[in-house]
């Protein structure tokens, strides 16, 4: 469809005839429905305590899903508190953050809806799925380090011992924090492949220049992994950078049809 077609918003006179104050209008009621559920579905996490903190923890127990499937369940790890309202407040966090991610199919929703009136009719389709694929990709990436980059990481480096004379005691703020922070990072290191997508449709980005600076870019990725991982062990640094690079290999597939595509609708429109 090409995009000299009329948007939305021209269609229907009621969205034409809004004037500026109007529309912050809109966007104030969409901003408060956005944390009314945010708040809301931060208040029943925090309420049900035992299973939110049974999922948080979970990766640190022997008979978690993936110790149990690479058959490595002999180990055991504590969790210490050493603040008098360290618990208390890494409740609220994590309550928080759990309202913010239950929430947040409803908030980009309430953001599409206010911002699709103004998109021509083939921006809304390919908004759709950079929103859609973006909010997939970024929720897959939190599950992969959930069930499988955290649950490494907390098993080396929570057993990792110089002596037996030296105890390991992790602190429930470190672990939260360590958990919080590298499934933020996994989200947005999971976009990779829908930002591509993207660049891909602008004429931006090709494969063969992906091809070309591959080993470039496993030294960017081994840099960048060494930056955004909350430790500073290499082994860490290796589990973060080696989805990276699979995800770099996935996006040059994903450039190469993206283009391919554009190449097929072109010459079905000379045709």
């Amino acid at each position: 469809m090409s995009r000299l077609e009329p948007p939305r918003q021209e269609e229907t006179g009621d969205e034409q005839a809004l004037t500026f104050w109007e529309h912050l209008d809109i966007l104030r009621g969409s901003i408060i429905k956005m944390l009314a559920v945010i708040i809301a579905a931060a208040i029943a996490a925090f309420c049900f305590k035992d299973l939110l903190f049974g999922i948080i923890l979970a990766p640190k127990d022997p008979d978690f899903i993936t110790y149990r499937l690479l058959g490595d369940t002999a180990f055991s790890i504590q969790l210490v508190n050493i603040g008098l309202t360290e618990q208390f407040m890494i409740h609220l966090k994590t309550a928080f953050w759990f309202g913010c991610l239950a929430a947040s199919p409803y908030v980009l929703y309430l953001l599409y809806r206010f911002i699709a009136p103004a998109l021509y009719a083939d921006e809304r389709r390919y908004s759709l799925r950079v929103v859609g694929g973006g909010y997939l990709m970024f929720v897959v990436g939190i599950l992969v380090n959930y069930f499988l980059i955290f649950p490494l990481t907390v098993r080396f480096l929570g057993t990792y011992s110089v002596s037996d004379s030296v105890r390991n005691l992790l602190s429930l703020q470190s672990y939260t924090d360590t958990l919080f922070m590298m499934s933020l990072v996994f989200g947005i290191v999971f976009e990779l492949p829908v930002v591509s997508w993207l660049l891909a449709v602008f004429g931006v980005l090709r494969a063969s220049w992906m091809k070309r600076y591959r080993r470039h870019a496993y030294v960017a990725i081994l840099i960048v992994a060494a930056v955004i991982t909350p430790t500073s062990d290499a082994f860490t640094m290796l589990i973060v950078s080696v989805p990276i690079c699979l995800l770099y290999e996935a996006s040059i597939l994903v450039v190469r049809l993206t283009r391919a595509e554009a190449g097929k609708e072109i010459r079905e429109q000379d045709g």
